[in-house]
């Protein structure tokens, strides 16, 4: 290929994690002959820190590596950098592991020794991929928030003006409904945009673990700890730290985040001495703060510390506007990304769309438009193709009398009680008072379910 000719589309960032010198070494032989840009780490820990100072295209990485393994890595990669495909390879491949990899999160699996012609044509779609994941961005301005309705209108103008601050933010809103997206869009339009946007989900880490990943340990500091590790507050320094689910966080990590905030100092785990760091808060939640406060669970000062900026994002059922627009984007998007022509909704199926109360915001909707991308035959998606997945949702809005009117405010108070047990079923049970066969049929009946 004549690298002259190539476009700034074509030649890709590409991270090549290996423990093995020989195998990075032909890799890189093999994409920089493509031109592409070629950056490599011999570990999961090196290949994230790779991740923070620059934006990758395509991750090529390794199965077996010592200490963090390549599935390890990949749940953290896909954390850190979600819109980055990655491509897992390796030499002693199962399809068990394959498979595995793939739920993960991992675009696809190549076995070593790679075939050149397979890498590059992987390599490919992979990146195709990342720039769909980036399309938002394009379509909807600098902000990447698709949407017309009065109600986005207003966060738009909000984000801009709280995004030139060194402020704290604290975004709430439903599962779904884009908190992270607007973490990003803040980010993007601050005066830290260079440098390093660095995220951490409170409720996805297991709680032992979270001072860990927040303040960063020594080596040796507890069991497991065999080499330091930078804590997120460290590795966001000069940039921006996003905590999302940060009601899910412990009374103990509480105080120590507090503490962190006030002074601008760190603690590694098992350190002696203290690292300043100069960070921007941006914090998440779809949990009731007034009411974790009132009841302990959630620090006054801490609360306080965190919201001198507060943010709503509405749910999809209070910008119905927006839904038929994020649809055709969403379905667009995903015909391209599975090489299928591109189809179009009916008036029928756009006006059913935004009849549903969309329990799982847009996320749910989302993934209702990769069903219909891959399932639906055809250039069409009708409002027949789209009514078996939604005929088990919770009742419209429409829903007359009485009845209609119950029924909403149960669904609403399950979801609630299953959020705020994490989606237990067992606990949540418990908290509603009835038993969980009984609370699995009305989440089947309303279409409830962790999205």
């Amino acid at each position: 290929m004549d690298r002259e000719r190539m476009s700034r589309r074509t030649r890709l960032d590409v991270l090549v994690v290996d423990d093995d010198p020989d195998i990075r070494r032909t890799l890189r032989g093999v994409l920089e002959d493509e031109g592409h840009a070629v950056a490599e780490a011999d570990n999961g820990p090196r290949a994230l820190a790779a991740l923070e100072g620059r934006r990758f295209d395509v991750v090529l990485l390794d199965v077996k590596m010592p200490g963090m393994d390549g599935l390890q890595a990949l749940d953290m990669i896909r954390e850190q950098a979600p819109r980055t495909g990655v491509i897992m390879v390796s030499g002693e491949s199962t399809i068990s592991t394959a498979v595995q990899a793939i739920k993960r999160g991992a675009f696809d699996f190549i076995e070593k020794p790679v075939d050149p012609d397979q890498l590059l044509g992987v390599l490919r779609q992979a990146a195709q991929v990342t720039e769909l994941r980036e399309s938002p961005v394009t379509h909807s301005g600098e902000l990447g928030i698709v949407g017309r309705s009065p109600a986005i209108a207003a966060l738009i103008a909000d984000i801009k003006r709280v995004a030139p601050s060194n402020a704290k933010v604290l975004i709430t809103g439903e599962n779904g409904s884009g908190k992270d997206l607007v973490a990003e869009a803040i980010h993007r339009l601050s005066k830290r945009s260079e440098r390093p946007f660095v995220k951490l989900n409170c409720a996805a880490i297991p709680k032992d673990l979270v001072e860990s990943e927040l303040f960063g340990h020594e080596k040796g500091a507890f069991t497991g700890a065999g080499q330091r590790k930078q804590g997120r507050l460290e590795r966001a320094d000069a940039g921006t730290l996003f905590l999302d689910e940060i009601g899910d966080l412990s009374s103990e990590s509480q105080a120590k985040l507090l503490r962190a905030i006030e002074t601008g100092e760190v603690d590694r785990i098992g350190a002696t001495e203290t690292i300043r760091v100069d960070v921007r808060i941006l914090s998440a939640t779809n949990k009731d703060l007034a009411t974790a406060m009132d009841s302990g669970e959630f620090r006054r000062d801490l609360y306080y510390r965190l919201s001198a900026l507060p943010l709503h994002v509405p749910p999809l059922r209070e910008r119905r506007a927006d839904v038929a627009l994020l649809a055709e984007h969403f379905l667009a998007a995903f015909c391209a990304s599975e090489g299928r022509p591109q189809k179009r909704l009916t008036a029928e199926a756009s006006a059913l769309l935004e009849e549903y109360r969309w329990p799982g915001n847009v996320r749910e909707l989302k993934n209702l438009m990769e069903r219909a991308a891959i399932l639906v035959d055809g250039p069409e998606v009708r409002g027949e193709d789209l009514a078996a997945w939604l005929e088990a949702g919770p009742p419209t809005t429409d829903a007359a009398g009485l009845r209609g009117e119950i029924e909403r405010r149960e669904a609403e108070a399950i979801r609630k009680a299953l959020e705020g047990a994490g989606w237990n079923v067992t606990q949540a049970a418990a908290g509603l008072g009835i038993d969980r066969t009984n609370l699995h049929r009305k989440m089947r009946k309303y279409g409830l379910a962790r999205r």
